[in-house]
């Protein structure tokens, strides 16, 4: 099996050995040392020895011995040692508890930007450094959220609380995360990781089949259907960036389009509007046109708008800016642009520079949009954007 191939596995295995220890032992910050050590042995065994029969059976029984390991190396807790090495090796659980680890992470005693950053370490499996990115704060900073947030969760006592509704808020968000950071990768050379996007999909239509009747659940699960059918059509063969105004519309995975619809229509009948169905609704609004000419950019300002009231993000003025300049030109779109720039966490963000860069392009500006390019290429992780971006630069200089 090939490496990337062993990389899928572990990261689908890794969450489901975590919630299993977990439940047995509790003490999450241990268990997640220890699931890592098997981790970082797969890695090193696998490859040569070959991949066993029960990768998640070799999982667990290799993390329980380096949990065992960790309790005897521990002077402190000579208590628990006996109770833990007398343990048999555990059996590997039917159930999957990944979506219990997903709550447990969400825990009353964090806050919802720990919540958040914890869940994406131990269920989403992301960097340190892909989640400072998501956050836009320093490294450092999110290590040390992340460390406390383990520590909190351990003084809490670790264990499976029922999942209730005052954490799905924060869940939803997770999972949000977890799928962007998939679809559009925040460092790298590849512009998606097709990996964190399917767990993410996977993980939420767990939490849809258990509330499938709350509408903020079926539109998120809607919107990642319908964003993630484009994924195929977004780069060419060399791994360049396409945007969607020059995707290959038939290219993208009708399946997908066809459930996401029939989500985003679910969603919307709901007795409150929120942000998911919002999105959903504009992510079908995209879906339903043939062409790029054919969009209705009118029904998604609105819809932005509307978003733009009753959840204010400068990501979301950003989109309205485009749909804006689509209804108005160039120069309505940079005007609503211009609002961000004293907002801090925009300044210098690579998305702010590159659709000013567009609109200042399609005004005529050619000197400015150059220059916004290049700002906005140095300004991004992401290899693919870089690429594309520089290219708009070379373009313009030509």
């Amino acid at each position: 099996m090939t490496e990337p191939a062993i990389e899928d596995l572990l990261r689908e295995f890794a969450p489901q050995v975590l919630g299993a220890l977990v439940r047995r032992h509790g003490r999450f910050e241990d268990c997640e040392d220890a699931m890592q050590e098997a981790v970082l042995a797969a890695t090193v065994q696998w490859p040569g020895e070959g991949v066993p029969e029960s990768p998640r059976a070799w999982l667990t029984t290799v993390a329980s011995r380096r949990l065992v390991d960790q309790v005897r190396s521990e002077q402190a807790r000579r208590v628990r040692e006996a109770a833990v090495s007398a343990e048999t090796p555990p059996e590997v659980p039917d159930t999957d508890d990944t979506l219990s680890l997903l709550f447990l992470c969400c825990h009353p005693a964090l806050t919802p930007a720990s919540q958040t950053a914890l869940t994406l370490r131990a269920v989403g499996g992301l960097t340190t450094a892909e989640i400072a990115r998501a956050f836009l704060v320093p490294e450092a900073t999110m290590a040390a959220r992340i460390s406390r947030a383990k520590q909190r969760i351990r003084a809490a006592g670790g264990s499976f609380p029922p999942p209730g509704p005052d954490r799905l808020t924060v869940v939803l968000h997770v999972l949000y995360l977890i799928f962007n950071e998939g679809y559009t990768a925040s460092s790298g050379d590849r512009l998606h990781r097709a990996d964190l996007a399917r767990e993410a999909i996977r993980l939420t239509r767990l939490v849809h089949a258990r509330l499938p009747d709350d509408s903020e659940v079926t539109g998120l699960l809607a919107l990642m259907l319908l964003t993630d059918a484009r994924r195929n059509t977004r780069t060419t063969a060399s791994g360049d960036l396409v945007p969607l105004d020059e995707q290959d519309r038939t290219g993208w995975d009708r399946a997908q389009v066809t459930e996401g619809m029939a989500l985003a229509k679910a969603s919307l009948a709901g007795t409150a509007l929120g942000p998911y169905p919002l999105q959903a609704a504009i992510a079908a609004t995209h879906a339903d046109a043939p062409t790029a000419a054919g969009t209705d950019w009118r029904q998604i300002h609105a819809l932005y708008l509307i978003l733009e009231r009753i959840a204010p993000n400068p990501m979301v003025t950003l989109n309205r800016a485009i749909a804006l300049a689509e209804i108005d030109g160039p120069a309505a779109g940079l005007a609503l642009l211009a609002t961000l720039d004293g907002d801090d966490r925009m300044a210098g963000h690579h998305r702010l520079l590159s659709v000013r860069a567009h609109l200042l392009e399609r005004s005529g500006d050619r000197a400015a949009a150059h220059d916004c390019y290049r700002r906005a290429a140095k300004a991004t992780a992401s290899l693919a954007e870089q690429r594309h971006l520089e290219s708009r630069a070379r373009r313009l200089r030509r």
